[in-house]
């Protein structure tokens, strides 16, 4: 794990591993607890993780110690959304489609964790406004730019998501590949399989040079066209 004589709240908590100053006390401890809440978890993650899928993170080196980050990877599974943060030292707060989670005690706790749920009917101004002042605020905000999972394991087209987040913070983007979810529990599978899991992630793409040179709208459509996954990780 790396560091482990910090506390999980002090880890997990707020935009750099602090606790999100200038909030109200309140605020403060919520996510104080919060930070413990996910820290937990990342580390069960982790456990369970190298148990039965013999985990791997490659690349962690290239995810930015401080400052808000956009990870974008592929989607294959639901096993995506714990093993990728399982690779990312800071706490990473996951957009989602809002249906993802329909039991309501169960969707208070992820939304408490840091899942982030998108309407995909239309453009989600809510969820993506969320998502672009967590970044600003020096958070990891994760991605998936296909939008759901993908039905047989293969690269899936972009949705515009990521362009508008890139387009409102100019975050580097670090792309990231999952390897082996789709293996491991495929869309419609009822039970887990025992099959290997590498997340790789690749150098950050830097658009704050698009930002000096270009206009917004510029950008966007530069950040339309940025490949989540493996091609960007082929670049």
């Amino acid at each position: 794990m790396g560091g482990g004589s910090r506390c999980l709240c002090d880890r997990y908590n707020g935009p750099d591993g602090g606790s999100g100053g200038g909030a109200d006390d309140g605020r403060d401890r919520d996510q104080a607890v919060s930070g413990v809440g996910y820290g937990f978890l990342w580390l069960v993650c982790n456990a369970v993780g190298r148990l039965l899928f013999r985990y791997r993170a490659i690349g962690r080196e290239h995810i930015p110690t401080r400052g808000g980050v956009l990870v974008a990877a592929n989607h294959a599974s639901f096993l995506d959304i714990p093993l990728l943060g399982c690779g990312v030292p800071r706490r990473v707060a996951f957009l989602g489609r809002q249906d993802l989670f329909p039991v309501p005690g169960l969707r208070w706790l992820v939304q408490w964790l840091g899942w982030i749920p998108i309407r995909q009917d239309r453009l989600d101004r809510e969820g993506f406004g969320k998502a672009i002042r967590l970044i600003k605020e020096g958070k990891v905000v994760a991605i998936y730019p296909e939008g759901t999972r993908s039905p047989n394991g293969a690269l899936q087209p972009g949705r515009p998501g990521i362009g508008i987040l890139v387009a409102e913070t100019g975050c580097p983007v670090v792309p990231a590949y999952i390897d082996g979810t789709y293996e491991a529990l495929p869309t419609g599978a009822a039970w887990i399989r025992l099959h290997p899991v590498t997340v790789t992630y690749g150098e950050p793409i830097d658009f704050s040079v698009d930002a000096q040179r270009d206009s917004g709208k510029g950008r966007k459509s530069r950040a339309f066209r940025t490949p989540p996954g493996s091609q960007a990780l082929q670049r």
